[in-house]
């Protein structure tokens, strides 16, 4: 704010003056003067707006006003208003202000939580993940699977959902998960071929299942039952609940593929 003494005495400040002065632009003092809120009071020989020290002084309540957040036509009243309390003005100037910096508050937190989860991807402890997803969940998958796909679309994706998602909307992800490799261990146990309506139904619920994390097209969905076949650690994890489990996933996945005109031998990621 302007220190009250810089502004002395002296009559007949131009605009460019005043503007130094006060540390205002030219066009804000243009402004106020063709609202009507502070217009200069002497006029040279010249024909030159100029302004006294009253003005300036007026002047600068503006600008003090104004760096307090309060807008041009609160200012007019609590400068010409008898009936406007100065006192009153400022308190709801700074109620509004206590608002506008709750939501900053709010605003940064949920920036801070967007940054971490486009770093970490799960917004979980190590000790939650082994609660929800069990014992053979690997804390450094979401590490792993950052290295390789964070530069993707689909990890943006995955951090911006996972931003609101706490201990329990990740427990009934990893219960809904848990439904499916369910079923799917078990159409393989009673014989379901590739390409009968019963796989091709897991299939769809498979993809409506990882929707969660993000779309998954059949392409992607071709490269992903693929990975699960050859990565040694998803294949381990799958065959853990059925052996061949991880194979035959695959096959119901690349049957589907090729009802939809997709080869999956040239399946890309997309």
């Amino acid at each position: 704010m302007l220190d009250a003494a810089r502004i002395d005495a002296a009559d007949g400040l131009t605009v460019g003056q005043a503007s130094k002065r006060l540390g205002v632009t030219v066009r804000a003092l243009h402004h106020w003067d063709e609202i009507g809120l502070a217009r200069p009071s002497l006029r040279s020989l010249a024909g030159y707006r100029l302004y006294t020290a009253a003005d300036l002084e007026r002047l600068q309540r503006i600008v003090v006003y104004r760096e307090l957040g309060l807008g041009l036509d609160r200012i007019r009243a609590v400068l010409d208003d008898p009936a406007t309390s100065a006192a009153a003005a400022l308190r709801a100037q700074r109620g509004q202000v206590a608002e506008r910096i709750d939501r900053l508050q709010r605003l940064g937190a949920g920036l801070d939580r967007m940054i971490e989860a486009h770093e970490r991807g799960l917004l979980l402890t190590v000790d939650q993940q082994a609660v929800i997803f069990g014992p053979e969940w690997d804390p450094e998958w979401a590490g792993q699977a950052r290295k390789e796909y964070g530069d993707t679309a689909q990890w943006k994706q995955f951090a911006e959902r996972s931003v609101s998602r706490g201990p329990e909307e990740w427990q009934a992800v990893a219960d809904e998960v848990a439904g499916f490799e369910c079923a799917l261990a078990e159409a393989m146990a009673a014989g379901v071929a590739p390409g009968s309506p019963e796989a091709d139904a897991l299939v769809e619920r498979h993809r409506k299942v990882f929707a969660v994390y993000f779309p998954l097209s059949r392409q992607m969905q071709v490269c992903l039952a693929r990975k699960f076949e050859g990565d040694p650690g998803f294949a381990a994890y799958y065959d853990g609940i059925r052996a061949g489990l991880a194979g035959w996933f695959r096959r119901i996945v690349d049957a589907s593929a090729r009802a939809h005109g997709i080869d999956p031998d040239t399946a890309t990621w997309e």
